[in-house]
């Protein structure tokens, strides 16, 4: 846990640093980040994202911040559809196959990114998190991808409970997200 608190210590600097704006991606691309960590640290990760947001918040800040929780997403968009109300009597009626079907049928990672870009206004960094709620209907490594034609200026810091190499995901440390090397590890 201490590895932990000294990694989650250095996220705050590394935000401050005009670098972290500015973007240092190959090519001049968008600086895109993942924090991964061990997933029963899950609840230590959240209270800290919301210090993040904390320590930013005071007018006049230069860090605008904005969190997409996945999770809360799918439902948001699930009550938007129409379909939130009858998710637990697919389930019980049809079977876990069937509800996973129809939500990630309309669980699309274009969904999120409209979503994305309708709320990201005047924010100049973005959270994300909620990645292992989500799974198996939303897939990181799905929602990064597309990202980039959503976000061309602005740094994005994915939380990941699991583990990114630089070159791959592995959400919960068990289940390989695929690969994905456009990220930087935001903090070793």
């Amino acid at each position: 846990m201490s590895n932990l608190n000294a990694r989650l210590d250095q996220i705050i600097p590394k935000i401050k640093e005009d670098k972290f704006i500015e973007g240092h991606g190959l090519g001049n691309e968008i600086s895109f980040y993942i924090f991964d960590y061990e997933p029963e640290h899950e609840l230590v990760v959240r209270d800290y994202i919301k210090h993040i947001k904390k320590e930013f918040s005071y007018e006049g800040s230069n860090r605008r911040i904005i969190e997409f929780d996945l999770y809360k997403m799918l439902l948001e968009i699930a009550k938007e559809r129409r379909i939130f109300d009858r998710i637990f009597e697919m389930e019980e009626r049809q079977g876990r196959e069937q509800l996973f079907k129809a939500l990630t049928t309309f669980a699309k990672p274009e969904v999120f990114l409209r979503k994305i870009k309708e709320q990201v206004g005047e924010h100049n960094v973005v959270l994300i998190s909620g990645v292992g709620k989500v799974y198996p209907f939303v897939r990181s490594h799905n929602v990064l991808n597309n990202l980039q034609e959503v976000l061309d200026k602005t740094p994005v810091i994915m939380f990941f409970p699991g583990k990114y190499d630089g070159q791959s995901l592995q959400l919960f440390g068990k289940f390989k997200d695929d690969n994905y090397y456009r990220a930087f590890r935001l903090v070793d």
